[in-house]
């Protein structure tokens, strides 16, 4: 409990101190955002920040942070510790510098940022990945939830495709998220969200109320126990890969930028972008803290370990049975409003990169009925062979990393040309660099070379990427 409690410290403490250092840095001030000068009833909209905050929550916090959680943990009590480092060192800081980029450069989405600050040429190579990411989590994200629910309130326990129980959910959670994506971010997103966001709060809240009821069985980190993975798996690269969403995660990029579209004032935005990333990391920690105390009580079989289904034996753990039904409502919400806004800032990108207006319905329905026709193929491959699952979730973690470099990059650039800290972004987008890139060197998904050689090469690129960037900000900054 003590590594727990540690871990949660730092979670604060850093919040109360570094975030405000970086927000000092980027010094935010009073100019008009893009929701007031771009005002278009659709996208650009200013909201309020509680309101922003919350939709925020949700829009980044799909499954990741307790999937994430639930796998992060078979590593021992040293997720406790990591989780909330990575959070205020790299997720945090990538969060912020997504939102407030945007909003410096009219709203411009991740893409559009890296345009403007790395070049046309790592545009077009990233313009596809942030394509590709985007449509596996939204296909991931309608059987996640879709899963869930009917194992929850159906009684399914065999999620094939044939069954109408199972499809007719993943349609109605599909359709959901094409009219989510179509209609204006103040008249489904704006109005529900908020109390969509309270609710996940409060079914979190219940988790830590079941600790203190029921007691949880936690370890302390030691160096007996540094890294207990049972499949001695190495914490390098592997763990900032696997607990993505509540430590780092390229994801929040877009959703960041969706955000900055509708922030009222650039001061906003450390409680918007920082202080929810932050949010997401405590979710995480609790979740992980919980999935520890259940499989220590060997009350998980071996076949679902580090899987979904894990989520409804914590529910039924720590939670009283007639409330258990909305800690496992408030986890299905996090897959629905993440996919959802999964396709709107795929639309929107698609937009940005073809300059179309989006008043118009029809021109957002030329570019979503292609997506959904994307997440259809993906969706029915995925529930038609065995282990797709996995291997969606694996390479949707790889993009989802790799995304979340050129952001840190493009912060980088800004910082350099503006003669302000860059090390701040510089240092998590290298370190990123190398576990995202000796990550797929080692993988079965990429070139499955021995770890040894998978951290050489890894080492090289990460020099590489730093070479490079001195080269281009030189460039830039002679330019200007």
């Amino acid at each position: 409990m003590i590594t727990f409690t540690f871990g949660i410290l730092i979670l604060f403490v850093g919040y109360i101190f570094y975030s405000r250092y970086v927000d000092k840095v980027f010094a935010p001030d009073d100019r008009p955002t893009p929701a007031h000068k771009n005002k278009d009833r659709v996208d650009f909209i200013p909201m309020s920040k509680n309101r922003n905050a919350l939709i925020h929550l949700l829009n980044i916090a799909g499954m990741g942070p307790i999937i994430g959680a639930i796998q992060g943990i078979l590593f021992g009590p040293i997720a406790f510790i990591l989780i909330p480092l990575g959070c205020i060192l790299a997720g945090g800081v990538h969060d912020y510098f997504a939102g407030m980029l945007s909003l410096r450069n009219r709203g411009a989405q991740i893409t559009g940022l890296i345009h403007e600050y790395l070049g046309k040429k790592t545009f077009k190579i990233f313009m596809v990945i942030v394509a590709i990411m985007l449509l596996l989590l939204a296909t991931v994200f309608v059987y996640t939830a879709g899963d869930l629910f009917v194992e929850r309130f159906l009684g399914v326990k065999d999620f094939v495709i044939s069954d109408p129980k199972v499809l007719c959910t993943y349609i109605v959670i599909l359709s959901y998220f094409v009219v989510a994506t179509l209609f204006p971010i103040d008249k489904i997103i704006g109005k529900f969200y908020p109390v969509l966001g309270l609710m996940l709060i409060f079914g979190t809240g219940f988790l830590l109320v079941g600790f203190m009821i029921n007691g949880v069985n936690l370890q302390n980190l030691s160096l007996e126990n540094f890294n207990i993975h049972p499949e001695h798996i190495p914490i390098i690269p592997m763990f900032f890969m696997t607990v993505s969403c509540g430590l780092l995660s390229g994801f929040h990029s877009t959703q960041a930028t969706i955000i900055s579209r509708t922030l009222d004032k650039e001061k906003d935005g450390r409680r918007v972008f920082y202080g929810m990333m932050c949010l997401e990391s405590l979710i995480a920690i609790i979740w992980a803290a919980a999935a520890m105390d259940v499989y220590s009580s060997n009350l998980v079989p071996q076949n679902i370990v580090g899987t979904v289904n894990v989520v409804n034996i914590i529910a039924n753990k720590f939670v009283p049975l007639n409330l258990a039904f909305l800690v496992t409502v408030a986890i299905i919400i996090l897959p629905i409003t993440s996919g959802d806004t999964a396709l709107r800032g795929l639309r929107i990108t698609i937009a940005e990169a073809l300059n179309l207006e989006q008043k118009s319905i029809i021109k957002r329905l030329a570019i979503v009925i292609p997506i959904v026709i994307c997440v259809l193929a993906i969706l029915v491959w995925a529930k038609t062979n065995a282990n797709s699952f996995s291997l969606i979730w694996r390479y949707f973690t790889f993009f989802n990393q790799l995304i979340a470099i050129p952001t840190l990059c493009c912060a980088t650039v800004y910082l350099a040309m503006n003669k302000k800290n860059y090390f701040i972004t510089l240092l998590p987008a290298l370190f990123y660099v190398f576990i995202t890139m000796s990550f797929i060197f080692s993988e079965k998904i990429g070139f499955n070379l021995p770890l040894k050689y998978a951290f050489i090469i890894g080492f090289v690129l990460t020099l590489a990427v730093l070479v490079y960037l001195i080269k281009h900000i030189g460039n830039k900054c002679n330019r200007s």
